[in-house]
């Protein structure tokens, strides 16, 4: 018995629909090469963010973790102290923005990435959620640092509790500009926060 052979017929584009597809590929070409144009300047601004952030969580931490006065009184075995670790909500400030200072100078590499390969999507979601962890931890550190400046400086008729700031200036205001540039730390991740969601975007 003789075998069939199948045969295939190939029918060649003809030339109205390839100059059809052409202007297509070329548009998809062109709205790939501005998003991913978008998101490079997006993550360059979140580089600087980053950056800026860190240097400013690091400002915090070593303001607060270097403060400490001690009042001239009558003997040296008779002397007022005030230090940073005497409070557990400044010691919580301590090792709270070191760990947002080495996780933000930790996190520029991916940042770097995301420039080089803006299309990406797995570095952008690893940085929110990371930063989304880090706005948390330093919102609180520096929310309860500041409540206790406060009383540091105003005291609490109520509960008896004396403002100290008019003897300790120098320590009140080292944690106050400690607190303050937490706060710079805050806002800036907060802002790195918003970059990265509008990375993600589709479109």
């Amino acid at each position: 018995m003789e075998k069939h052979e199948a045969t295939t017929i190939e029918i060649a584009e003809s030339s109205k629909e390839s100059k059809g597809k052409a202007p297509l590929l070329a548009a998809a070409a062109a709205v790939d090469h501005a998003r991913a144009g978008n998101r490079r300047g997006i993550a360059i601004f979140d580089l600087i963010l980053r950056v800026s952030a860190a240097t400013a969580a690091l400002a915090a931490t070593i303001i607060m973790g270097t403060t400490e006065q001690t009042l001239p009184f009558f003997t040296q075995f008779f002397q007022f102290q005030a230090s940073y670790d005497d409070l557990p909500s400044f010691t919580f400030f301590v090792i709270a923005m070191s760990i947002a200072t080495g996780y933000l100078v930790l996190s520029v590499p991916f940042s770097i990435v995301c420039i080089a390969r803006p299309l990406l999507t797995a570095p952008k979601l690893l940085l929110i959620i990371f930063d989304t962890l880090t706005v948390t931890l330093t919102t609180s550190a520096a929310a309860s640092s500041a409540a206790i400046v406060y009383l540091a400086h105003n005291g609490n008729s109520d509960a008896n509790w004396l403002a100290i700031c008019q003897q300790f200036d120098n320590f009140c205001s080292r944690t106050s500009g400690a607190v303050v540039a937490s706060f710079v730390a805050v806002v800036l991740i907060i802002f790195m926060v918003v970059l990265s969601a509008l990375g993600l975007r589709k479109h």
